[in-house]
């Protein structure tokens, strides 16, 4: 006998899952960087001359520094004087007159558009991590219930609705996340093989189809290469 699939959601208890924290990257410290965004902010406004004075302040320091074994081997005195080089080199070959601004800094802006990809990329993965983390938890959740919910009915209820597009799934961004990893391959492999069955045989009841998902349990990869197989194999505008 099949067991009937759950509603969803779940009725209502007094004992939630844990919701997870998203965790916000934050940006690990650097002597270097601190010294070439130190060196911007103070080179601000400055003109070649200006730039050149500084610079030459800087080889100063860096003299000074050499003497001591302390400061020998810092990265940001090094890093400093690098930066105050590189200004001084670009303001001497501009235009007389220019004066150093970071918005107009092509190194800077290239700079900054790079931490802007990895910020946003590395926040994205915490937010996937954050999400896959609650679906552990709600599944768990169920599994522990003596309501009738075991985890190979949750996951048979994601899959028909991921191969259907119901519900959640309706949603092209919802579907894509869900196959970047936010669901498990016998989850996926299974979605995609029904996709493929329905397909095949769009009025099939439910207890027909059963065995996609003991299949996919046990070989999710060879399932996921029939579904692949049953796709490539389909008359064109179907």
């Amino acid at each position: 006998m099949t067991t009937p699939l759950p509603s969803w959601p779940p009725r209502h208890t007094d004992r939630r899952p844990t919701v997870p924290r998203i965790a916000v990257p934050r940006e690990p410290l650097d002597p270097a960087r601190t010294g070439r965004r130190w060196v911007r902010r103070r080179a601000r406004g400055m003109t070649a001359q200006a730039a050149a004075a500084a610079l030459d302040v800087a080889r100063f320091d860096a003299r000074q520094n050499s003497r001591h074994e302390d400061l020998a081997g810092a990265e940001r005195g090094p890093a400093e004087l690098g930066e105050w080089e590189r200004i001084a080199r670009l303001l001497a070959d501009a235009a007389p007159g220019t004066v150093y601004g970071p918005d107009t800094d092509d190194v800077v802006r290239a700079e900054l558009a790079a931490d802007a990809a990895a910020r946003e990329a590395e926040l994205r993965e915490a937010m996937r991590t954050a999400a896959r983390a609650g679906d552990e938890a709600v599944r768990e959740e169920l599994t522990r219930r003596a309501d009738g919910y075991i985890q190979a009915d949750v996951d048979t209820w994601l899959a028909r609705a991921l191969a259907t597009r119901r519900g959640h799934y309706q949603d092209p961004v919802a579907r894509e996340e869900a196959a970047a990893g936010l669901l498990t391959p016998p989850v996926l492999a299974h979605a995609a093989l029904l996709g493929e069955l329905l397909r095949l045989v769009p009025d099939a009841g439910v207890d027909q189809l059963v065995f996609a998902a003991r299949l996919a349990g046990t070989e999710p990869e060879a399932v996921g290469d029939l579904a692949a197989f049953l796709a490539h194999a389909r008359p064109e505008g179907r």
